[in-house]
């Protein structure tokens, strides 16, 4: 196997600053004024879940959730698209870094990440946990990534739908990633993995971030899928970050799967985003396709011109009250963030435990209308698990161990609307980031444990009728629309989009589950 062996041409484990000559040597990335590394990723912005498949193989074949988002391709089409990586590692300068997955020492995964490029390489050791000097001796790998951008599939011979692809084989435990320069594909890939692996030793593995008090107690999860919030309102200035994006929640308590950060930098700014937007300005941070003046070399942050999907990955030490450890106890809160472009729920409301596996299963969102051509309103987004794209196992796996977890540890959850408010984009405005910090706080301190609640006629949760630092109207999202037929016949469609969506899961949960959705 390539991960074991020797290749031709290659550099091990090198240092940011090596690589930073590397990519520059190579024309691969460029300094910005800051200090940090930034480099564009091609036609590739994003992630390419359509170019995703799970090699059929006897060891997890029966295990895995098939489904269009989990698409099986042969274990010769796979040996295939190997032979020519490897040729290509054994040929062409390659970059090598030896890293680790998972913070828990019993559960830590030894991850070999093999790139083409220089850069990729520096985004690896910057978001996975950097192994000292004695591990690098002894390391052998648990499981190998190889990312070559130019390698292309032919997908009459390949089996693939394009000529990019990701190719997950868990029997061999290799990943193939070639066709994009997008870098998330590497740290999504070892998500993937760790989703299949760690449910099997008792972990239930979570797409969300986490902090805690000062003091290391009061620890709150907040799931959420890309543009609610998430990196966001973790990284409180008030909390330590334990960490942005991946966890695992075993019998001890949560540990962070990473060693750095992959935050959104679009419009970021100091006041709204102190922490990340520091972050901006380091040596060894990796920026991808974020605008640069090419005289000044000024980073233009506010600038979509290639994506809204602008990234910045860095260690998570950058961050100056994280975690070191990247462990902590058992949640006490439970956050699950949604941005509702509909303008429709409410900023903040408690959910049941029964409510908390609905809304979990469920995994919502919205998108903002008007990015395409006839789009004229939101679309809503569900996607199970806050993270269909990464899920190998039925959701339905997941949902029992979130359920059991909130169970025995006696957690709060509450679901958040970092979105719209007073109507949809056009008519209503996006909720300030300031109401959501304070609501958010009332709830980690207790100030929402003894207040009055009502439960919303539509869609069945609670919402509390004060909070401190926040406007009792803010919290009734009805009350903020002028027109309030209009607010019950949008709340109705979006409750109806719900019911519609859960039906693929009814079979599997229980009644009261079923019940906690909203009311159509």
């Amino acid at each position: 196997m390539v991960a074991k062996g020797e290749v031709a041409v290659e550099r091990r484990n090198l240092s940011p600053a090596a690589l930073y000559e590397e990519a520059i040597r190579r024309d691969e990335a460029a300094i910005v004024s800051t200090g940090a590394l930034t480099a564009e990723t091609g036609k590739h912005t994003g992630r390419s879940p359509k170019d995703k498949f799970f090699v059929k193989e006897p060891t997890s074949q029966d295990a895995i959730w098939w489904h269009p988002g989990n698409q099986p391709i042969a274990s010769a089409k796979f040996d295939g698209l190997l032979a020519r990586m490897e040729e290509f590692v054994q040929t062409q300068p390659v970059y090598t870094q030896d890293v680790f997955a998972c913070a828990d020492p019993r559960f830590r995964l030894r991850v070999r990440v093999i790139t083409e490029m220089a850069w990729h390489s520096l985004f690896a050791r910057n978001l996975f946990i950097r192994p000292n000097a004695e591990e690098h001796l002894s390391f052998e790998p648990d499981f190998t990534v190889i990312a070559l951008p130019s390698m292309k599939a032919d997908p009459a011979r390949d089996g693939t739908k394009s000529e990019t692809f990701i190719l997950v084989n868990l029997g061999r435990r290799i990943v193939l990633i070639g066709g994009t320069g997008y870098a998330g594909e590497i740290k999504k890939s070892i998500f993937t993995a760790l989703n299949y692996l760690l449910p099997a030793q008792n972990v239930f593995p979570m797409h969300c971030s986490a902090n805690t008090e000062q003091d290391g107690s009061d620890v709150a999860l907040f799931f959420g899928l890309s543009g609610t919030g998430k990196t966001t309102l973790s990284a409180d200035p008030s909390r330590r970050l334990i960490g942005d994006d991946e966890h695992g929640w075993s019998d001890r308590g949560i540990f962070n799967f990473e060693g750095g950060c992959y935050a959104k930098t679009i419009r970021l700014s100091a006041e709204a985003e102190p922490q990340i937007f520091a972050t901006t300005r380091r040596f060894g941070t990796v920026l991808e396709n974020v605008v640069v003046d090419p005289a000044t070399r000024e980073l233009h942050l506010d600038d979509d011109r290639y994506t809204e999907n602008t990234r910045a990955a860095y260690p998570i030490s950058f961050i100056d009250n994280a975690v070191a450890s990247g462990q902590a106890g058992h949640p006490r809160h439970v956050v699950m963030l949604t941005a509702d472009a509909f303008g429709v729920l409410p900023p903040i409301a408690r959910l049941t435990p029964e409510g908390a596996m609905y809304h979990f299963l469920s995994g919502y969102t919205a998108k903002v209308a008007g990015t395409e051509k006839g789009v004229t309103e939101p679309k809503a987004t569900f996607s199970t698990c806050f993270g269909a794209p990464f899920l190998p196992l039925a959701p339905g796996r997941y949902a029992r161990m979130l359920g059991e977890k909130i169970a025995r540890h006696d957690a709060r959850v509450w679901l958040v609307n970092t979105g719209w408010t007073g109507g949809p984009p056009g008519v209503g405005s996006r909720m300030r980031i300031a109401y959501t910090r304070a609501m958010l706080t009332a709830a980690l301190t207790g100030q929402l444990d003894d207040v009055k609640y009502r439960t919303h006629e539509i869609f069945n949760i609670d919402i509390p009728t004060t909070c401190p630092g926040v406007p009792d109207a803010v919290l009734d999202a009805r009350t903020t629309w002028p027109d309030k037929a209009a607010y019950d016949e949008q709340a109705k469609k979006l409750a109806a989009m719900f019911v519609e969506n859960f039906k693929t899961f009814e079979k599997d949960v229980a009644p009261a589950v079923k019940a906690a959705g909203p009311k159509v």
